[in-house]
């Protein structure tokens, strides 16, 4: 499942789900880089 990070104030990472962090941060799969950050609330 992709998934979309802020890392910072500006920056936008998406990729694939890896895990959900005990502090409510999430992190996600980009080749073989994984970010780390807060995730982006979805739309409605």
């Amino acid at each position: 499942m992709l998934r979309t990070i802020t890392i910072g104030s500006t920056v936008s990472v998406q990729g694939i789900f890896v895990r959900d962090m005990p502090d409510g941060r999430v992190s996600v799969k980009v080749d073989d880089a994984i970010y780390t950050g807060k995730p982006i609330q979805r739309r409605n």
